[in-house]
């Protein structure tokens, strides 16, 4: 799940012009200069540790904060470091960029993108046996037949033949999107500005400040997160499983598992992002579930399983369920509805430009148009052709519509061509409603595939043939959107269109193979979908249960579950509504019902810690607010990232059967 974060209002070149000054006429390096091999060693070194990070929230949580400024900071701190050290032993080293630095982003960026547009967390996960078990094997619907394993070799070549398609399928219209239609992009201007803002003088100097801050909180991580595994040796165990707010609210979720990664998300993530989720945890562990719980017996059998979905366990999945769906369908019509009126205005609004130049001096005015001519120059000077892209689309979907239905065999080949057919057209809505908005509905269009071709199929295969529509949908629009971002990074630092389209295609090659590696470290090192482990992959059965519901309805649900279900993808709605049609300073404090479903499925002890890590930044910001805004990502991104890196040693000692030492565990007092 994405994050919101609210568009920019400010016309961009003044915005540029007040962040980042006045772009000098220095020198741009060629295309071919910009991609160095120091730059794609770092790539693919942090590539794998972001890759990591990715997998671990998508298997605990599934909520994905943006690591863009870890990436910037890590990938700047690394080549700084190897040019500076190469030049004080007297070598003659390659100047370091910003355009260099603006491929290293971009090619992270796109690796790590596919950990979770790769359905490692979702669909691909939802697939496996272990889920298959989970929601009963004598659930309706849920058939054995409809079971495939995660594989590495059908893996990496599964994302192979669909990652790409998304890359070329939009090509053809960058000129169109980032110059004519001026999309703002917030992400990718604010990358840019980041990256420019490097490559000064009083840049470089607060990234270094940045960088030891982000290195200083990763060690505090990593020792943290070592000293905490010593304590975990059993169920139930150490530091994770802490009662810090009583028994009674532990038995219940309630309690503050010391976690560094949910702490990070939580610095990270926007107040409301992080209160949403604390106001879904009250309401389901605090309230609801509770109060159907009282109902065993009669709305549900009492002598089920935990993880049954006749039981409690089914209005857990179906009422998540209803949030994310009511809040995806809100989301996608108003995009859509943004889209359509942007373009259709389009021709009668005027530019940018000359409204930021009557406001500026002339002088200033004829600097930003001098300005925005030498990036037009620059952006269309290596240009790609359109019949390259349209071959290379055409040549990958012939290659996918043979592969495809080899790995899946029930996604008949004319369904993965249909796919293809509207593909281009929902990744051009994804692609343009991210340009406005910041938000990209990749899992929604996901979920719009894997409706419609599971109730194609039917019964018989309906529901891998839905699942793996949903990879090939996710897959295409999510990076059609990645490379429109990272098309507008490259405009505002002068990076050549060629160089960001080849860099985009080496991090997608490179995650087409770190994300399955990297996830299958996870696979066979920890016990992944159990319900009652770190490991729960929430969206595993969330996905699996979607297609079992589009293939035989609900009449299995237990007593009262759709009815309870439709009020909550209601109120999804309303909720929505109510956020757009309020004055900003009410609707800023209206909950996001996608942030609220996670911990109804999961639990409220991630909610807790996303609180304190904002809680934190609301003190933060209160006392300092400059520092708040320098620092607050690169600690975030530190504690992120030094419990990303104890997930590798803590792997690889659950490979060989180490377990820790250690048993802490808390229970009600002995004395009467």
């Amino acid at each position: 799940m994405g994050t919101e974060r609210s568009s920019v209002e400010i016309s961009e070149p003044l915005l540029e012009s007040e962040k980042i000054g006045i772009v000098e006429m220095e020198r741009v390096p060629e295309w071919k200069d910009q991609i160095t091999i120091r730059g794609l060693a770092v790539s693919a070194l942090l590539g794998t540790l972001f890759c990591i990070i990715v997998h671990k929230l998508n298997l605990t949580v599934g909520i994905i904060p943006s690591l863009n400024v870890g990436a910037g900071l890590l990938g700047f701190f690394f080549v700084k470091s190897w040019t500076s050290f190469l030049s004080k032993l007297g070598c003659s080293v390659q100047p370091f960029t910003k355009q260099e630095n603006t491929v290293i982003q971009t090619c992270i960026v796109a690796c790590y993108g596919l950990a979770f547009s790769g359905g490692f967390g979702s669909y691909m996960l939802a697939m496996n046996e272990k889920t298959y078990k989970l929601i009963g094997v004598d659930y309706p619907g849920n058939r054995a037949e409809d079971v495939k394993n995660p594989g590495l070799g059908w893996m990496i070549g599964f994302l192979f033949v669909v990652s790409f398609l998304g890359l070329f399928s939009l090509v053809p219209l960058r000129k169109v999107m980032v110059m004519d239609y001026k999309l703002t992009y917030p992400s990718g201007t604010a990358t840019a500005m980041l990256i420019n803002s490097f490559h000064t003088s009083t840049g470089a100097e607060l990234a270094g400040k940045q960088v030891r801050c982000l290195g200083k909180y990763l060690s505090m991580s990593l020792s943290w997160s070592c000293f905490k595994w010593f304590f975990s040796g059993g169920k139930s165990c150490g530091f994770d499983n802490f009662p810090i707010l009583g028994l009674t609210l532990y038995k219940s979720t309630f309690y503050f598992d010391f976690s560094p990664t949910y702490v990070g998300c939580g610095l990270i993530c926007p107040h409301i992002v992080n209160c949403s989720v604390l106001l879904g945890a009250i309401i389901s562990w605090g309230f609801l579930w509770p109060f159907i719980s009282q109902y065993a017996g009669d709305w549900y059998p009492a002598d089920l399983e935990s993880n049954n979905v006749k039981g409690l366990y089914g209005y857990k999945v179906f009422i998540a369920i209803s949030l994310i769906l009511g809040d995806g369908l809100y989301n996608l019509c108003k995009i859509m509805a943004i889209t359509v009126n942007e373009i259709c205005n389009k021709s009668s609004k005027q530019s940018n430009l000359p409204v930021t130049a009557d406001a500026l001096a002339d002088g200033e005015a004829s600097k930003l148009l001098t300005e925005q001519r030498r990036r037009d120059q620059i952006f269309l000077k290596d240009g790609i052709p359109s019949w390259f892209a349209a071959a290379g689309f055409v040549g990958l979907a012939a290659v996918s519509i043979v592969t495809i239905p080899v790995i899946f065999p029930p996604l008949k080949w004319y369904l993965v061509l249909s796919s293809y057919i509207i593909a281009p057209a929902l990744a051009f809505c994804n692609s343009y409603g991210t340009g406005l908005t910041d938000w990209s509905l990749v899992t929604t269009y996901g979920k719009i595939g894997l409706f419609i071709i599971a109730s194609l199929v039917g019964t018989n295969g309906g529901v891998v043939a839905g699942l793996a529509a949903c990879g090939v949908m996710m897959a295409i629009v999510a990076t059609a959107a990645d490379l429109m971002q990272d098309f507008k990074t490259g405009y505002l630092t002068l990076s050549s269109a060629k160089s960001m389209f080849a860099s985009q295609l080496v991090g997608t090659a490179m995650g087409c193979v770190i994300a399955p590696l990297t996830f299958w470290l996870f696979w066979t090192a920890f016990d992944i979908g159990s319900p009652d482990g770190p490991y729960k992959a929430p969206y595993g059965v969330i996905f699996r249960e979607m297609a079992i519901l589009s293939t035989e309805g609900v009449s299995e649900l237990p007593k009262h579950c759709l009815a309870i279900c439709c009020g909550f993808f209601v109120a999804s709605l309303i909720i929505n509504l109510v956020r757009d049609i309020t004055p900003k300073k009410i609707s800023q404090f209206i909950p996001i019902p996608m942030a609220m479903a996670v911990p109804f499925y999961i639990g409220a002890y991630f909610a807790i810690d996303m609180f304190v890590g904002t809680v934190i930044l609301f003190a933060w910001q209160r006392m300092n607010r400059k520092d708040a805004e320098d620092y607050a990502g690169a600690v975030a991104s530190g504690l992120i990232c030094g419990d990303g890196i104890w997930t590798i040693p803590s792997a690889i000692l659950s490979i060989f059967r180490i377990t820790p030492p250690i048993c802490m565990y808390f229970g009600p007092s002995l004395i009467s």
